[in-house]
């Protein structure tokens, strides 16, 4: 079963995709913000090559 472009709703999903190394996509509304795999999460923020996302306002999804 594909993953793509399904969201990532929970810590759980983020760390998941992290240890995998699976690509993510960052939208902020519609809009596409960033893409890449998952350096470093807290709670406040996802970390995606050198930028940093805020989990707040950001919708992550897997890119594959």
């Amino acid at each position: 079963m594909s993953r793509f472009m399904k969201p990532l709703t929970s810590s759980l999903h983020l760390y998941t995709a992290m240890t995998e190394r699976v690509p993510i996509v960052v939208f902020i509304g519609n809009e596409l913000v960033g893409a890449g795999r998952i350096a470093e999460i807290t709670e406040e923020s996802v970390k995606i090559g050198g930028e940093r996302y805020m989990r707040e306002v950001c919708t992550f999804k897997y890119a594959s």
